[in-house]
């Protein structure tokens, strides 16, 4: 107990030093976890996608569409449980920078495909209403939507105005799902399309295949692309975590350089600690003379050094952790439109907690050395 309250006398002896010692390992570790939360979020798609489920596109590019008549050919291949398709439209509401994802969809198998909670009767009136949409729910926050309101996009892809009425909303089910979504029902978009330009029509964007068993994926994907070689549409099946990651891999230079950083963040916190240990271990060399001079050992006093840096570490640890939470939550609401499943994952804390160790006895290494070497005499004629 003696002992312990000498490491937090000795810790805060310097208070002004050893508070912008604990601020800076606070930003640092803070700064390392946002950016660790932001890498996180990026692959937040591919960590919830399902094993069972799969994504049949064009060979070529995801550009080139798919003939609707796929889909009876692929319903007949063994290990098939499910089958839905769509079209990604690429509308905007009122303005560009009003962005969110919308597709196209085959309702009744999507919906079986997909773990969202959605209210029975919202349910129903979306299926039963070819102008009906389903929107997650942190669009319909964002835009003050209410059951029953006419949306209106602006076509991209497809041109001209779009109206669509609000049937339901959807949360994340049992696992993390994207809430800022729309769908719409593909069959008014393809008789639409059929009137203004049929030569667009009839056609799919991607196949989403269920499978029975995730063992069967490799079987099924086989089968799929077997079916359709030689055709005018060749196709490409993958898993729906493969199919997502291609999009991520066109950014993972970026994510690279953003680790990288991260971890630069450690190197930094790393020389400030080290820094402020010396600078406190110099000015009390002549104190360690005395302890010699009284008994203490030399494990007792590197223990003194060791315990005085894990105090100002993990204090800069502690208060990293209870500040995150609030920062995540703010940034992400910030993001939503972007990334939006931004969340702190718990391994973040024990990066936390790994890093405020390692450099707490990093940072005592050298200032301990320096206190065995240094001879009594030496050290007492400094006091002197």
């Amino acid at each position: 107990m003696l002992q312990l309250k000498l490491l937090f006398k000795n810790a805060f002896r310097h208070k002004v030093r050893t508070f912008l010692t604990i601020l800076s390992i606070t930003i640092a570790l803070l700064a390392f976890g946002l950016l660790q939360t932001f890498i996180n979020a990026w692959y937040a798609g591919p960590e919830t996608s399902s094993a069972c489920r799969m994504v049949t596109r064009n060979a070529i590019s995801l550009t080139f569409p798919l003939p609707l008549s796929y889909k009876d050919k692929i319903r007949q291949i063994e290990g098939v449980r499910e089958l839905t398709y769509g079209n990604w439209f690429g509308g905007i509401y009122i303005e560009e920078k009003n962005f969110f994802a919308n597709f196209a969809i085959e309702p009744l198998g999507y919906l079986k495909l997909y773990d969202y909670a959605i209210p029975d009767g919202q349910r129903e009136k979306f299926l039963r209403d070819r102008r009906a949409a389903l929107a997650g729910r942190a669009i319909v926050e964002r835009f003050g939507w209410k059951i029953g309101d006419i949306i209106t996009l602006k076509g991209t892809i497809y041109p001209g105005t779009w109206e669509f009425m609000l049937a339901g909303v959807y949360r994340r089910g049992s696992v993390d799902i994207d809430e800022s979504q729309f769908f719409f029902h593909w069959d008014y978009l393809n008789e639409a399309l059929k009137k203004s330009m049929p030569h667009r029509a009839d056609q799919v964007d991607f196949y989403i295949i269920g499978v029975s068993r995730p063992e069967m994926t490799t079987e099924v994907a086989l089968a799929v692309d077997k079916t359709f070689k030689n055709s005018l549409a060749e196709t490409l099946t993958e898993t729906e975590r493969s199919f997502q990651l291609s999009f991520i891999t066109m950014s993972e230079a970026i994510i690279k350089a953003i680790q990288l950083i991260s971890f630069v963040v450690i190197g930094i916190i790393m020389a400030v600690a080290v820094n402020t240990m010396t600078m406190s271990v110099r000015e009390r060399i002549g104190e360690y003379a005395v302890f010699k001079t009284l008994g203490f050992g030399g494990r007792q006093i590197v223990a003194l050094i060791v315990g005085e840096s894990l105090i100002i570490t993990m204090t800069g640890c502690i208060i990293a952790i209870f500040l995150t939470f609030p920062m995540v939550k703010t940034l992400g609401r910030t993001l939503r439109n972007y990334l939006p499943i931004f969340r702190v994952d718990r391994e973040v804390f024990y990066y936390y907690l790994a890093a405020s160790f390692v450099v707490g006895i990093v940072a005592a290494i050298i200032p301990a050395w320096r206190a065995l070497r240094v001879p009594v005499a030496e050290a007492l004629r400094r006091i002197a």
